[in-house]
This record gives C-alpha cells, structure tokens and sequence, in this order.
C-alpha cells in the first residue's frame, strides 16, 4: 500500500507561497487553506490596485502609485502574505515530523521575522510619505509604497528573528516545565 504522507520541503512550500499565497499550502496538500489564501489574496489585490501601483513604482513614477493605491485594502496585503509564508513552512515541518514517526512539533520556526514583515510592511505602507522626504534626496525611495514597505518590512523582519532566538528562545530554555518564570 502506498504511503499518504510524503516528505514536504519547507523551504519550497515558503517559496511557492512567495510566488502566490495559498501556493505553498497546495504543495502541502492543505487545499481549503490554500484556496482561501488564493481567494482572500486575489480579493485583497485587486481590491487595492497593488499590482499597478507596483507597475508604477518600478517605473519611477511615485505620483501614479500613490493615486491609484486604495491603502485601506492594502494594509491587509501584508498580514497575508507573511501568514502564508509562515503557515506553509510550518505545515511542512509538521507533517514532516509525523512522517518520522514523531506528533508534530508544538515549536514554530520565523515567527519572529513574519511578524516583523508584517508591521514593517504595514507601517511601511501607512507611512509611505512621511516628511523626511522632502529633506533628503537619498530617501526618496521611501516614497514609494511598495520600496518603503519592502524595506521596512525586512528591516523589522530581521530584528523579530534576532528577538525570537536571543531573547525569547533563550527565555524559554531557562524555564523547566513546572516552573515559573522568574519575577522582575
């Protein structure tokens, strides 16, 4: 008889989600997440004329991408987007892990850098036009609501993963099931 689980690369099923939320999830066989990704994906950038206002902005032209971009429906973008990522990884370690005979693992893997992806993205779009534009040149890349976002996005991205393995992993080692955590 042929075997139901196979072996799943979380690394694949995060790329496959960086090309369209909800692709990682069917490479996982997770297909009511991934048609509801797809789904609230689909809705979300149409909705708020992201493809256009990335069209604009990689032609240099930050006034078109400004006009044509419905930002309410934009800050939703990024909470999907990240939690596609995240969910597909960490549904193919899962199931990984149940194919080696083990429960799953109750530990999660980038929760710290998808997070910061997210609120970096989001007040990346949110200030998309901030005064310190208009005084330096070399922040002119910061008008663009997509390059800000990207860029902040990445930035508090990498500072989440720093946290979630100096600070918040290293805390949890400390504490031995039983205890409690220690008083400040």
């Amino acid at each position: 008889m042929r075997q139901s689980r196979q072996y799943r690369s979380p690394y694949a099923a995060m790329l496959w989600s960086l090309v369209l939320p909800g692709f990682g999830q069917m490479y996982n066989k997770d297909y009511l997440v991934g048609f509801v990704l797809m789904v609230w994906e689909i809705l979300v950038n149409v909705n708020s004329h992201l493809n256009i206002a990335l069209l604009n902005t990689f032609h240099g032209d930050a006034h078109s991408a400004h006009q044509v971009i419905d930002y309410q429906w934009g800050l939703f973008y990024p909470s999907i987007y990240c939690f596609a990522l995240w969910q597909a990884f960490n549904s193919a370690v899962v199931n990984n892990n149940r194919l080696a005979g083990g429960d799953g693992e109750s530990r999660t893997y980038f929760s710290g850098f998808f997070l910061g992806m997210v609120v970096g993205m989001d007040f990346g779009l949110f200030w998309h036009d901030a005064h310190i534009i208009t005084y330096f040149a070399a922040a002119k890349v910061w008008d663009y609501p997509v390059f800000n976002g990207i860029i902040l996005g990445l930035f508090l991205g990498l500072l989440g993963h720093q946290l979630e393995n100096k600070v918040y992993r290293k805390y949890k080692r400390k504490i031995t099931p039983g205890d409690s955590p220690p008083a400040h």
